[in-house]
């Protein structure tokens, strides 16, 4: 069976421990692949290796490090379908989903190539007399990634061509169990001319989140998964005197008002529902039907959630593939076997999914009438369940979804542009759609959300992910002619 290795200081390693887990086939209930587990001492060799490769990449040109970015860039393109089988084989996600993946991946690696533009800073001449003043960006140094198994290869490029393109090294810690895509772009990274030593990857458990989170040669950490995770590593990282952003859980809200489009709104919203199996950050798994259209909306997310095909991610006619795990599985069916018991209608069953073989699949499932006391709503099931909620009047509406605790995104489904304005001025989340259900911005702009789905300050990518991986340095100048002598004043400096 293949063993899954670690990439430390621009190859392939073992690494010290012994230890190691599975990687499932999720589409045929096999497993596949061992990934070995990092032990303390391969997260000190990989944060080592960082360390002694960052300051040849620190004083590297920008106009190089855009060389190896493009370089880079167009090695992920030319293997993109590559990647999107690996993905496909070790997630369960489709492969028109996992090209999805890596297309959005490639479109943060297009941003961070122009990071000649991005570390622009300002100059203000004559502050005083004589006296200049400019800012510039500087790297942190060593930074680490901890990702998520839903976006093996989207989530790390939040990441790492950013941190990278700014002068950092970096420290990759994907999740165990879809291990392989990380790999391959560790790779794709070499051929592309990045110094060994910059890019590192180290598998593993909680044994080597910890021991990132703790060593003092790690400037920062981000971290994208659970909201009892993300807590844990903004404390832990953050009492280690490290930046820190850390990217939680989400409830995302979609909410229809009577005078949307029903059938338009219940295409995209299972879509957005029973995409990548629900396992996506933004996914939606409230619809809050407002008034008059709730009947009708439940009909319609019934028969057309009823109608996606359910199938092997290699299978170019699925729709939708298998969980991640049998844990996985396990875990969504029990929230599906408590709803009818907590007041909800299960509309349409997913526990009663036909797909031959002992893969890891649920149907599609809508659950009606559930009430914001319900399991099924206060948790995130990260499964392809949908839940509707009722209620009367927009006002009702933001209320329900600005006291959840969660605040990734919501979306709005409406004809009425003064409702959509006051939908994205009043709710209290990080993203917005209006007719868009799942409103995941570009990479020229930050992905984040507000109250427990981020811990920290800054969001990935974008203006802010430039910032996080950078501070600034502010200098003020003086080049006094020389022809007589210059004197200094006792008092606070002040412009003159």
């Amino acid at each position: 069976m293949k063993t899954i290795e670690h990439w430390i200081d621009g190859a392939a390693t073992a690494g010290v421990g012994s230890r190691s887990g599975p990687v499932w086939n999720p589409a045929t209930g096999r497993e596949q692949a061992r990934v070995r587990y990092a032990e303390v001492s391969d997260v000190d060799n990989a944060v080592s290796a960082a360390a002694k490769a960052y300051p040849q990449w620190r004083d590297a040109s920008l106009a190089h490090r855009a060389t190896v970015l493009f370089a880079f860039r167009q090695l992920v393109a030319q293997h993109a379908e590559q990647l999107a089988g690996i993905i496909s084989d070790e997630h369960g996600k489709v492969l028109s989903d996992a090209r999805g993946e890596v297309q959005r991946g490639l479109e943060v690696v297009e941003f961070a190539c122009g990071v000649p533009q991005l570390l622009k800073g300002d100059y203000s001449d004559q502050v005083s007399t004589g006296v200049d003043s400019y800012t510039f960006r500087q790297p942190l140094g060593v930074v680490a990634g901890i990702t998520p198994f839903n976006f093996p290869m989207m989530v790390p490029c939040w990441m790492h061509p950013v941190a990278i393109a700014c002068g950092n090294s970096f420290v990759l810690k994907p999740s165990e169990r879809d291990p392989s895509a990380s790999l391959l772009v560790a790779r794709l990274w070499a051929q592309a001319g990045l110094p060994d030593g910059v890019f590192n990857v180290v598998h593993g458990d909680r044994v080597a989140v910890d021991a990132l989170l703790d060593h003092p040669q790690l400037a920062a950490v981000s971290f994208v998964g659970s909201t009892p995770v993300a807590r844990y590593v903004h404390g832990r990282a953050s009492a280690a005197g490290k930046r820190v952003q850390a990217l939680g859980g989400a409830k995302n809200h979609a909410v229809v008002l009577p005078d949307a489009d029903v059938e338009f709104a219940a295409e995209q919203l299972c879509a957005a529902a029973f995409g990548s199996a629900g396992q996506r950050c933004m996914a939606v798994s409230a619809v809050v039907a407002v008034g008059s259209c709730a009947d009708g909306l439940v009909e319609a997310l019934r028969r057309r959630a009823g109608a996606v095909r359910v199938g092997p991610g290699r299978d170019e006619a699925s729709e939708m593939g298998p969980v991640v795990t049998p844990r996985a599985r396990q875990r969504i069916l029990g929230y599906i076997d408590g709803a009818a018991g907590q007041g909800a209608s299960v509309v349409l069953d997913g526990r009663q999914a036909a797909v031959p073989g002992d893969g890891f699949f649920i149907g599609p499932t809508v659950l009606d009438h559930v009430t914001p006391q319900a399991d099924a709503y206060r948790d995130e099931i990260f499964g392809p369940v949908l839940s509707v909620l009722r209620v009367s009047t927009l006002d009702e509406a933001v209320a329900l979804v600005n006291a959840n605790p969660y605040g990734n995104g919501a979306a709005i489904f409406t004809a009425s542009g003064e409702a959509a304005r006051r939908f994205q001025r009043e709710v209290t989340t990080g993203m917005v759609g209006v007719n868009v259900p799942i409103p995941v911005p570009m990479a020229y702009h930050s992905f984040g959300g507000w109250k427990d789905s981020l811990f920290g300050d800054t969001h990935v990518h974008g203006p802010e992910g430039i910032r996080f991986y950078t501070r600034a340095k502010v200098v003020s100048a003086r080049w006094p002619q020389r022809e007589g002598p210059v004197s200094a004043s006792y008092h606070f400096p002040t412009a003159t």
